[in-house]
């Protein structure tokens, strides 16, 4: 990985509803993290060739971002396969982003299967927060608070994650431990929860400082 740069990759299945994301989820990630000069930021979704996933890709990435929903068993495994070698044996990051709890390489890296305890698409005010704030993922981050998002409820299968970051809980009773934070082979990983299709959750400043705080921190496990 450059001193100067950081590649980044973000991944999703284009099936975002356009009115919320025009360019899908991909683009609006992908938009927040080019106000970082720092970044070099290209966008890959299920259609392209090998999945926008292919071993020349992954060598061009430092951290992939990814955010899938539907079509979660539509990723080769051969794609997955490449993600994982490439997070434990060459230190790149990954960032899973809200319904990629269950996706493919999520759940292969965390080797759990990121079921969740309970879901509602209108969980009401999303309240999070910060855990850990020493961990420079929550840099700049205080409590916030979501005016509306699907909510998620434990006990949830996320693996062993070395750092509960952050926490939400909802209008409706639901608990989630919303970011977390893994050491995974010679590369890192993390999860963070908010960002359901049909809200503009991920257009939100904080949302959008806490996954370029993401990739920064992802980008240093080599």
């Amino acid at each position: 990985m450059s001193n100067e740069t950081i590649r980044v990759r973000v991944w999703s299945e284009h099936t975002a509803p356009r009115a919320v994301f025009p360019d899908d989820i991909n683009g609006a990630v992908a938009a927040a993290l080019l106000q970082d000069p720092r970044l070099e930021v290209s966008t890959a979704e299920l259609v392209d060739p090998d999945d926008g996933l292919s071993a020349a890709d992954l060598e061009q990435t430092d951290v992939l971002v990814w955010w899938g929903h539907l079509l979660h068993r539509r990723v080769s495994d051969a794609a997955v396969e490449r993600i994982v070698a490439r997070v434990r044996e060459a230190g790149m990051g990954f960032v899973a982003l809200h319904s990629a709890h269950m996706s493919k390489p999520y759940t292969a890296l965390i080797e759990d299967d990121g079921h969740l305890g309970g879901v509602d698409i209108n969980g009401g005010k999303e309240t999070i927060t910060v855990k850990a704030p020493d961990h420079p993922v929550a840099r700049g981050i205080s409590d916030f608070v979501i005016g509306i998002e699907e909510s998620y409820d434990e006990d949830a299968g996320l693996g062993k994650p070395d750092t509960v970051v952050f926490h939400s809980a909802f209008d409706n009773g639901h608990e989630f431990r919303s970011g977390v934070a893994y050491s995974i082979g010679a590369g890192r990983a993390f999860y963070f929860r908010p960002g359901h299709e049909e809200y503009r959750t991920l257009y939100q400043p904080e949302v959008a400082q806490i996954i370029r705080n993401a990739v920064y921190w992802t980008a240093g496990g080599n």
